[in-house]
Formats: C-alpha cells, sequence, structure tokens
C-alpha cells in the first residue's frame, strides 16, 4: 500500500496537526557516535514520545542558563559580518564553551546537512565539536546532552540568520519607523525562515476531515497559513502594526519552539547593531527570489498531478512559474513605461484566479529546463536594468507609483506561488 501525501495551509488546520500527537517529526536513523546519522538520531528534533520529552528537557536546561536581554545586547554590539557566525559565538560563549569561534565555524559546516545527506567534514565537525565539549568524558547520558547542545547551536544557526536577512527587507518595504520587536513579528508571518513543516502520521487521525492514515507524510505550510485571509486582515501587505495569534513558525503546543525568545533576541540585537543608513541591494532580490523558485521548481518533476490549494485558489507547478514569469514581466514593463515618460499599461490579467489547462499539465524534465531558461533571463535582465539606474532613480523614480527600489523588493512576493507547491521531494 502506498502512502499518502496530505497538504495543510489554512492556520487553524497547521494548528491543529501540530498539536496532534499522532503526527511527529520524519525520525532518523542513528549511526556511530561523532558522525551527522548519530546526531540526527539523538536530538530532540528529529524525536518523538518520551524519547523527545527527555532530550526537550536537556535543550530547556541549557536555555534556562542564557538570557535573551543579555544575548540581544551581545549581539548588538557584536561585529559585523555573517550573522550565522555571530549568532553560533553567542549562544557558545553564553555555555562556556571552548574556542567560540570554532565552535562557530564548526556549526555552519553541520548545518549544510543537518536535515538530511552526507559530508565527511560534517562528521568531522561534529567529532569535534564532541571532543570540546567533552574530552574523553563520553559516557551515554553526555553524549545525550552534547548532541542536543550541537542542536540547539545547529537550530540557531540558519534559522535566526534567515530571520534576520528577511527581517532587513521587511522592514525596507515598511513605509515608517517601526520597533524592531514589530518587525520581527511581521517578519515571521510574512517571511518566515522556516516556510514548511513535514510530519509522519505514526498512527491513523484525522486533521480538518481528511483521514490521514498511519505512514502518511503531511506537510505544513507554515509561510502560507501565517498569511491565512481568514485569520489576518489584509494578508498580502507588511504591517508591523498588526494583532492577531502568533505566527506558527515557532511551531505550537506540545513543540512549540523553546529556544523562541532567544532566537528573537539575537535577530532583534543584530538589527538593532547594523548600520542605520543599510540600504536594500534591490537587484540582488529579484535574484534571490527566482533562485529561490527555481530551487523548489527542481523537485517538482515528482508532482503527481494534483493541485494545492492555498487560500481561496489552487496552484500547480506550471501555474507557479506562469505567475511568477508574468509578475517579473509586469513590472518590468511598467518600470520601462515610467523610465520613458509614459503611462504604464493597466493590469487586466486575471493571474491567479484561473487556472488553465496548460497549469494542469504534468511539469517534466523538458519543462523545469524551460523554466530555469525563461525566470533567469528574466533575473538578468532585472539585475542588469536594476544595477543601470542611480540611486536617485532608485529611490526617486518618476511616474506614480513605488519607488523602482520598492519596486524590485516587492517583486520577492511571488515566492507565495512556489511555496504554495514547496519541496516535493524531487530529483534537483
Amino acid at each position: 500500500m502506498t502512502n499518502s501525501l496530505h497538504r495543510f495551509g489554512r492556520y487553524a488546520d497547521v494548528q491543529a496537526a501540530l498539536a496532534d500527537p499522532h503526527l511527529v517529526p520524519p525520525p532518523a536513523e542513528s549511526g556511530p557516535p561523532g558522525s551527522m546519522a548519530w546526531l540526527r538520531g539523538t536530538v530532540a528534533r528529529f524525536s518523538a514520545g518520551e524519547t523527545h520529552a527527555r532530550r526537550r528537557a536537556l535543550v530547556e536546561s541549557d536555555l534556562a542558563r542564557l538570557d535573551p536581554a543579555a544575548l540581544r545586547a551581545a549581539t548588538e554590539s557584536g561585529p559585523d559580518g555573517d550573522a550565522r557566525l555571530l549568532v553560533v559565538r553567542t549562544l557558545a560563549e553564553g555555555l562556556g564553551l571552548p574556542d567560540p569561534d570554532a565552535v562557530a565555524k564548526a556549526i555552519t559546516v553541520v548545518a549544510g546537512v543537518y536535515f538530511g545527506g552526507e559530508d565527511a567534514d560534517a562528521d568531522t565537525a561534529v567529532a569535534w565539536l564532541l571532543h570540546q565539549m567533552l574530552g574523553s568524558q563520553q559516557s551515554e547520558a553526555l553524549l545525550e546532552l552534547a548532541a542536543n547542545r550541537i542542536g540547539l547551536l545547529v537550530q540557531a544557526c540558519d534559522t535566526t540568520a534567515g530571520l534576520v536577512d528577511n527581517a532587513r527587507r521587511v522592514a525596507d518595504a515598511c513605509p515608517a519607523t517601526h520597533p524592531t520587536e514589530a518587525v520581527l513579528a511581521e517578519t515571521l508571518r510574512h517571511d518566515p525562515p522556516v516556510r514548511a513543516m513535514r510530519r509522519v502520521a505514526v498512527r491513523d487521525t484525522r486533521i480538518a476531515g481528511t483521514e490521514i492514515a498511519e505512514g502518511d507524510v503531511v506537510i505544513l505550510d507554515i509561510a502560507v497559513a501565517n498569511r491565512d485571509p481568514q485569520v489576518f486582515a489584509d494578508a498580502e501587505t507588511f504591517d508591523p502594526e498588526r494583532s492577531g495569534p502568533p505566527p506558527l513558525t515557532f511551531g505550537s503546543r506540545p513543540r512549540l519552539c523553546p529556544g523562541r525568545d532567544h532566537a528573537l533576541a539575537l535577530a532583534a540585537g543584530i538589527l538593532d547593531g547594523a548600520p542605520t543608513n543599510h540600504t536594500p541591494d534591490p537587484a540582488e532580490a529579484v535574484s534571490v527570489m527566482v533562485e529561490h523558485v527555481l530551487a523548489l521548481a527542481a523537485t517538482w518533476t515528482a508532482w503527481d498531478g494534483r493541485p494545492f490549494p492555498a487560500d481561496d485558489r489552487i496552484y500547480t507547478p506550471h501555474k507557479a512559474i506562469r505567475r511568477v514569469a508574468d509578475h517579473l514581466v509586469d513590472h518590468l514593463a511598467e518600470l520601462e513605461a515610467r523610465l520613458a515618460g509614459e503611462e504604464p499599461q493597466p493590469d487586466h490579467w486575471p493571474a491567479s484566479a484561473i487556472t488553465t489547462k496548460a497549469d494542469l499539465a504534468p511539469f517534466t524534465p523538458a519543462d523545469l529546463d524551460e523554466a530555469r531558461s525563461r525566470l533567469a533571463r528574466l533575473s538578468r535582465i532585472w539585475v542588469n536594468r536594476l544595477n543601470a539606474l542611480t540611486p536617485e532613480q532608485l529611490d526617486h523614480s518618476p511616474g506614480p507609483g513605488w519607488t523602482f527600489r520598492k519596486l524590485a523588493l516587492h517583486l520577492s512576493g511571488p515566492v507565495y506561488y512556489a511555496d504554495a507547491i514547496g519541496d516535493l521531494g524531487g530529483p534537483t
């Protein structure tokens, strides 16, 4: 019998799935101590039941030693550079680990394959971290403690740095100055560093009226749920003054991330300590968006033909590519018209309101190659055009509408269409 794949994007459904004890993170097979496989098989992140509770308590004990206010002050006064290194070094110092700079570099290596894959350098880094933490005293209990300490640092590494990068884009899109805490909260809702979570059913269960059999895989679209229009008014706009339930980026009880306050403190310190004249690179924003979409599209050849519901619409691989390309073309035409002193053509496209027969076609390797060629060329056109503009043209652009800088930053929005499909685990 083939296990089914289920996908949920409504806020209430994702929250219910996160609270369901029969839906757990995919377990990881262990390996010899000091290896990546051993680390994944020993941390709370990939555990369930009583084992998860015991390992989570180890993480909570380490976090109890770290004062979020002190972490924020440390990152605020820390040096500019790689946010990942600053985050891990600050945590390593707080935990009293020797050589925190070397620990931070080792953790970035481990983080690269934490969620899967093999890498000899990562195995070496895990073994070195174990020696740094335990020396020759490597009892079973101490090994489990060290593994979960490494896991704490790994999860803080890319996730917190991603939150910082995304928060900078949110702040740049806001028309006024807002408290750092409000910008971070809106970032978690609108542009979270963790966009989806995967669960496996260990027993038959039901979510939102959908029967889920033991062994079925469940994808939780965190990015979509955090913009659920039934929960959040004006869901597609940035609004740091928004009120409402918390975003689900840090999960939900009973597996609510125990390091939430610490991660927010670290991120806030980095943002507050950043130069006040930070100016976003609009060309980079466009290229990063396209790279993100194409990275997901590389897995869509595994699509089984069933559309993905998101809000009140449905999406397919072809439809996502169509919407991203149309969005790039639409605003490029606007930019060129305004530079030429013309009135931009009005937008009469049905956009994602329609699903065509072409949208429902299989997404083959040939379609992926075409998508890469099409979007990569559009990205280069945007990058070359934006880089040819002066700062005055970017920030005081001709014609009505957003400045060209904000127009380019707005182009990060089409990741919504790709994220509605997400990573299907196909060949890359």
